[in-house]
């Protein structure tokens, strides 16, 4: 889809003119192909730790591993650097923060923040960061990772451990201009081993949506059989459902499942029958024709996942509907369709699912929206339903960990899907500024986070809800 903005000068100077954010002058750099082993190779990454940093571990074996070349700033750091670097052909940098070579341009920068107790620790943060933020290329990575703030005991500590999430949105803003953008990792004490995942697909170019977001790893669901996860095609042998799968945000996230190695079951209304056919083909899937409102179509659904392919391993419930009125306008029957579709079948369905037809180990992923979380003028049924999704989510989590099964929820923020391209065009245009990034998503931004969250690789991660909005100015 064409953006007017980028393409026409006199609106740029308009749009200055009256104070809006203007387009990041380029498209963001998006990751192509299947998964690789080595997402981040030869891109040069910078790390450091503040006080009592207790992941130099993993992180070396996490950019290592994945093809980076780290520049360290830390003294704690060498040893483990060291020794990854050896064993994977990686032999880090030792330079300070303020002392890197001329002209060096990063991919970007990881900090371990677990260690800060203090707020006078914070400015570790500072010391780390203020040389370095010339030196962050266009599209790259700010990732600080802490300690959950709910599992620290003591006050100060928990209150600092709160303040690095309010450092990365802020940091986010500065160099979203760039195409860069900046997350916050929090992992539990104990689930350290679990942040090589989201931390290879936070830096890498298939997070180029997600920006301002904090993430929890947590070891409350049970590890997978196969562990360490594998890199590539990690959907090997993996049975995906994936509803709303005719066009759009579903059709993407049909072709990126299938790259990874899923047969994927798309699933649409009988009225798609034909779009519905065409994307199953391309990718080698299956077609299961069902209204999700419909009260028949849980049990003809278990039905169908048992009976053709033994089960069902991945989840994505993508369907969805807006009936859009302000609330003194809405008929009954818009309140209604928007919430049965967006809330009620996604629950009904799983209920179905969970008797037997989704296997242990398996992953449930629903579609919110940042409506859900800041509200929309006339969307109070479509914000209500999407809102019951989180809480809906952050429930099931805990209940079908023991299963290890994890449960997520994904936010999509400005999307440039059928439905952006039906609005006007003036509001449109400055729907695609609310953002850090200063432009809209594509499908297959929220299809990358979908298939990550569907991968072994994501077993830290239950009960978060993930907004894939580029830092969207609205919601929290």
């Amino acid at each position: 889809m064409s953006d007017f903005l980028l393409e026409n000068e006199a609106a740029r100077r308009m749009i200055k003119t009256l104070g809006l954010p203007l387009p990041v002058p380029h498209k963001l750099r998006r990751a192509k192909g299947p998964w690789e082993e080595r997402p981040l190779h030869d891109e040069t990454f910078v790390v450091g730790a503040g006080p009592g940093g207790a992941l130099g571990s993993v992180l070396a074996r996490t950019l290592t591993s994945a093809g980076g070349s780290p520049v360290v700033t830390s003294q704690e750091l060498d040893a483990p650097f060291a020794e990854a670097g050896e064993a994977y052909g990686r032999p880090p940098t030792r330079v300070a923060a303020d002392e890197l070579p001329e002209g060096l341009r990063a991919r970007g920068f990881v900090f371990d923040a677990t260690g800060l107790r203090e707020p006078s620790d914070l400015r570790a943060l500072y010391d780390f960061f203020h040389p370095l933020m010339h030196r962050l290329d266009r599209s790259g990575r700010i990732v600080v990772i802490g300690r959950p703030p709910g599992s620290i005991e003591n006050t100060h500590g928990a209150a600092t451990q709160a303040a690095l999430e309010g450092f990365v949105r802020s940091a986010a803003k500065e160099v979203g201009k760039k195409g860069s953008t900046a997350v916050a990792l929090y992992v539990e004490d104990g689930a350290e081993e679990r942040i090589e995942g989201p931390l290879r697909f936070a830096l890498s170019r298939r997070s180029a949506f997600i920006s301002g977001q904090p993430l929890t790893i947590s070891k409350r669901v049970r590890a997978p059989r196969q562990m360490p996860a594998s890199w590539v095609r990690p959907l090997e042998g993996k049975v995906a459902l994936v509803t709303g799968a005719a066009r759009g945000i579903g059709a993407a996230t049909a072709e990126l499942l299938a790259a990874e190695g899923a047969h994927v079951v798309c699933l649409d209304r009988p009225q798609d029958d034909a779009l519905c056919s065409q994307v199953a083909r391309k990718i080698g899937g299956s077609v299961l024709l069902a209204d999700v409102s419909s009260p028949e179509a849980p049990r003809a659904i278990a039905s169908e996942l048992a009976d053709r392919h033994h089960g069902v391993d991945v989840v994505v419930h993508n369907a969805g509907v807006t009936r859009d009125k302000t609330l003194a306008k809405m008929k009954p029957e818009a309140w209604e369709q928007a919430v049965d579709i967006n809330l009620s079948a996604v629950a009904r369905i799983n209920d179905a699912l969970l008797e037997g037809v989704l296997h242990d180990e398996g992953r449930i992923i629903c579609l919110s929206s940042v409506a859900g979380i800041a509200g929309n003028m006339g969307q109070t049924n479509y914000a209500a339903s999407k809102a019951g999704i989180v809480g809906y989510v952050r429930r099931l989590a805990e209940l079908l960990a023991d299963r290890g099964i994890t449960v997520n929820a994904i936010a999509p923020g400005f999307i440039e899907t059928r439905l952006t391209a039906a609005i006007p065009v003036v509001i449109r245009e400055v729907g695609r500024r609310l953002s850090n990034l200063g432009q809209g998503g594509q499908p297959r931004d929220v299809g990358d986070a979908i298939t990550f969250l569907a991968s072994p690789g994501a077993v830290g991660l239950t009960g978060n809800v993930l907004r894939v909005c580029g830092g969207a100015f609205i919601g929290a």
